[in-house]
């Protein structure tokens, strides 16, 4: 059977929902299939045993600007991390927040043990200007790789090495520091901007948010689609007859989908997840590994952000290392005890979510991070590979996306789905 609309939204998660949304508000027929039983993409949580475990760690910052346009951010209820980070240092745990947040903690930090005063005050004023200057003018400004940023912004071997390599590896999933210069620059323009957290029913919360306003029977889930063409989708349940056609799916499927494509490299990270009765520490905050060992990226306590994702009574812990090769959990633990200080061996591991495909590879040239999304033949593509490999830039490719199937479609000008 042949169906008929005026724009097939092919995926379900964030750019999908987003340009679904887009084309909805302007009163556009559409229809959205996803292959999986559930919206969200990469962003998902699993609810086991009273604890809530996204998969993978991510976190939502409250200056992504697209947030606005699609939902109330208040009604998450998000927890939120300490806006900075600790280091694990030799025997010591080293402190450093940002001093627009915390102006307590300023001094402090100015002082802490990691790289010299002239780095800090260095790369404080490099997340400064990012939140000060004009989008356009970052987006413009000479493009290089991030560890050449770095680098050309005065910054020492020791305090990149120390602090920024792993703290930026856990943001980009690139250790090498390879993800270009202006993605840099919105990263830290957010981060000095907003506030990190998670919403307190996981982070599944998000696209659950975001689809709230979309009527249930145009999304078809466990749908999944063999091919598009220009005007057309075939799915197993027969052809559906179309103006436009949204891909909205992960790089590697968007290329079987759409061949013209290029190639997208993605980089894979894991999260271990642990239990524990005692936290090993007071703070939401994110505590990285400054003796250059390359393991752990990160690791937090989540439940001093958001109690609700663990049972009363129990922490969650979440670790997270990049790479395609994930280490054994008892060298994890291990790594563990080192950083937190403290025994590991009555902590309960919940489960490993290995993420092969998380972000996509970013490195120069971005330009002004905004890839093009109309392919032609009404043919459109949407992703956070067409834009900042991030959340914003999920959201932000999918209403760019359905911004021009809306052109296109006036261009065209009323009329059916046609061969």
């Amino acid at each position: 059977m042949l169906a008929e609309t005026d724009v097939v939204i092919v995926g379900g998660g964030l750019a999908g929902l987003a340009a679904a949304r887009r084309l909805h508000r302007a009163g556009v027929p559409w229809r959205l299939l996803e292959a999986r039983d559930r919206l969200g993409g990469r962003v998902a949580t699993d609810a086991v045993d009273g604890y809530l475990l996204d998969r993978g760690f991510q976190v939502l910052n409250t200056a992504y600007p697209r947030l606005g346009t699609l939902l109330d951010v208040d009604r998450l209820r998000l927890g939120y991390f300490t806006a900075g980070v600790l280091v694990r240092k030799d025997d010591r745990l080293i402190r450093l927040v940002n001093p627009l947040r915390e102006p307590a903690g300023g001094p402090g930090s100015v002082l802490a043990g990691v790289g010299t005063l002239l780095d800090r005050l260095r790369f404080a004023g490099l997340a400064a200007g990012c939140a000060a200057l004009p989008a356009g003018r970052l987006l413009t400004a000479p493009e290089t790789t991030t560890e050449v940023a770095l680098r050309r912004a005065g910054l020492s071997g020791a305090f990149i090495e120390e602090l920024v390599r792993p703290f930026l590896s856990g943001v980009f999933i690139d250790r090498e520091l390879e993800t270009s210069s202006r993605v840099l620059a919105m990263v830290l323009r957010s981060f000095a901007r907003g506030r990190n957290g998670l919403p307190a029913e996981g982070m599944a919360a998000l696209p659950r948010a975001i689809a709230g306003p979309l009527p249930a029977d145009l999304v078809d889930l466990e749908t999944p689609v063999a091919e598009v063409a220009p005007r057309r989708v075939r799915t197993q349940a027969g052809d559906i007859r179309c103006r436009a056609v949204v891909v909205a799916v992960d790089p590697p499927a968007a290329a079987a989908l759409l061949p013209t494509l290029a190639t997208v490299r993605m980089h894979s990270y894991t999260t271990y997840y642990h239990s524990t009765g005692q936290a090993p520490l007071d703070e939401p905050i994110l505590l990285v590994d400054g003796d250059r060992r390359e393991l752990i990226a990160n690791t937090v306590v989540v439940t001093r952000a958001v109690p609700s994702y663990a049972p009363a009574g129990r922490h969650l812990v979440a670790t997270s290392v990049v790479g395609p090769t994930p280490p054994p959990e008892p060298a994890v633990r291990a790594e563990l005890a080192r950083l937190y200080g403290r025994s590991t061996s009555d902590w309960t591991h919940l489960t490993t979510v290995r993420v092969p495909e998380a972000l996509p590879a970013a490195p120069p040239p971005q330009g002004r991070l905004r890839k093009p999304v109309a392919l032609g033949d009404g043919l459109f593509v949407a992703g956070d590979h067409r834009d900042s490999p991030s959340i914003q830039g999920a959201l932000a490719s999918g209403w760019r996306a359905a911004g021009a199937v809306l052109a296109s479609l006036r261009a065209i000008g009323p009329g059916e789905p046609h061969d």
